[in-house]
């Protein structure tokens, strides 16, 4: 069955951080996850997952160190000198996120580089999975680079494809390093969403859902959502969907959550 985590930073947003663990376990959510660990007490959001026994499976690549990310927005990993900044990152994120017991990490590539190439921003990408690469076997952890649109939400972005995101992985070649492929976003840029999937998923690591147009709940606009997760489903994946939408105007989470279950609840 397709198991949901809730991405509670855009869900239950009327309620403090940490208790909105406690409310995506009530409404009938298998897994919890967020963006960034860097500015959210771990201690507190340990004793939430334990109170809720419901599992976090998901955050953000960072660092607290000042020095490091200093020095890494000067081009993130679209710059190949910074390959063993992004290793440390990742050290730092899986050793500070380990009392969550969080196995997968996300990461974006940042807005491509002006009157650099492409193909050399690229390479610089394909150096800092593969410092990552081991680390993340050594742990028993998977990364996972996500593409973003450009069109509606993240102009810029230099990874915005599946395509190129699968040929960036083809490169780095590790069973650690995978894609997360988030419909919401491939759906505004290229469409043909159960192909690709069926097409490539021992690639994908992880799913986020939303609609389109609004990046509201499931249901609600173009994407039909009972066939893209039944494919999801029929292709072999078992991890988690993680829902990382906003609820529609005049829907609480609550609600518009409940939609979103009885999608998957149709198709077992």
């Amino acid at each position: 069955m397709i198991k949901l985590s809730s991405c509670i930073e855009m869900m239950f947003r009327e309620v403090p951080f940490e208790d909105r663990i406690a409310e995506a376990k009530r409404v009938g959510f298998s897994a919890w996850e967020m963006w960034s660990w860097t500015n959210k007490n771990i201690e507190s959001l340990v004793e939430a997952t334990e109170r809720a026994n419901l599992p976090a499976v998901g955050c953000v690549v960072g660092s607290q160190d000042e020095n490091l990310l200093a020095t890494w927005q000067e081009g993130g990993m679209l710059v190949k000198d910074n390959a063993y900044l992004f290793g440390e990152m990742v050290e730092e994120t899986i050793e500070k996120t380990e009392p969550l017991n969080i196995k997968t990490f996300i990461v974006t590539t940042g807005n491509a580089l002006p009157n650099v190439s492409r193909d050399a921003q690229q390479e610089a990408i394909v150096e800092s999975l593969k410092v990552a690469a081991p680390i993340l076997e050594k742990n028993g952890c998977i990364l996972v680079l996500e593409p973003l649109n450009i069109l509606v939400n993240h102009m810029g972005q230099y990874l915005y494809r599946s395509d190129q995101g699968f040929e960036i992985l083809r490169k780095v070649n590790s069973p650690n390093v995978k894609l997360l492929y988030d419909v919401y976003h491939q759906q505004i840029t290229e469409g043909n969403l159960i192909d690709t999937i069926r097409e490539n998923i021992d690639a994908i690591g992880h799913f986020h859902i939303a609609d389109v147009p609004g990046r509201c709940e499931p249901g609600t606009g173009e994407i039909n959502y009972k066939n893209v997760l039944k494919a999801i489903l029929e292709s072999g994946y078992r991890n988690y969907v993680g829902c990382e939408y906003n609820p529609s105007e005049g829907k609480t989470t609550e609600e518009s959550a409940a939609q979103i279950l009885d999608i998957v609840g149709s198709i077992l």
